[in-house]
């Protein structure tokens, strides 16, 4: 009679223990998803305000490029005065000290650096959101296994808990971001 009632005590602890597993596990999917979330809410803040500040940078250096070609082929023109020289000398240096040239020939675009970081941006970006989507797939993977197996299943399927889908995209989405069509 007592092994009978320890063995029922048993069981009931076992099927506690399983039934409080089942749940964790539940929940790490939930805050699984939650790091996709974050993720995808870091993408669509982030890259559009990136893209936005290079495109207004790559419109500021432009200008500025623009800018000293006129000046410097305005003074290269014969017939100017002294002082128009002199006013386009200074007109040029400041738009030099303006622009940060290292070879007054070949600028050191500061776009260039912009793109960079833009492009290591995206890259961790992208990086971020597949390790959520990975360790969503494993609690997920995890949870589903431990609702099929047994014993856990018994008490899976008198808990009601149902099986969980893995995150997969469709092939349109596999293709890289095209940062050509956010300029």
């Amino acid at each position: 009679m007592i092994y009978v009632v320890i063995g029922v005590v048993l069981i009931f602890l076992i099927g506690i223990m399983m039934y409080n597993s089942i749940v964790r596990k539940k929940n790490q999917i939930k805050n699984a998803f939650a790091g996709i979330d974050v993720q995808l809410k870091k993408r669509y803040d982030l890259i559009p305000n990136l893209v936005a500040t290079v495109k207004e940078y790559m419109q500021h250096e432009k200008e500025l490029l623009t800018r000293i070609t006129e000046l410097r082929t305005k003074a290269s023109s014969p017939n100017l005065s002294n002082n128009e020289k002199i006013q386009l000398d200074q007109q040029t240096n400041s738009a030099m000290k303006e622009f940060n040239v290292a070879v007054e020939n070949y600028p050191d675009l500061k776009a260039n650096t912009n793109f960079v970081n833009l492009q290591r941006t995206l890259f961790e970006v992208e990086e971020q959101l597949s390790a959520a989507r990975r360790f969503y797939n494993s609690a997920v993977t995890d949870y589903n296994n431990s609702i099929m197996t047994f014993p856990s299943n018994v008490i899976a399927s008198i808990g009601g808990f149902k099986s969980e889908e893995v995150f997969s995209i469709s092939s349109e989405e596999r293709q890289n971001v095209s940062v050509k069509d956010l300029f």
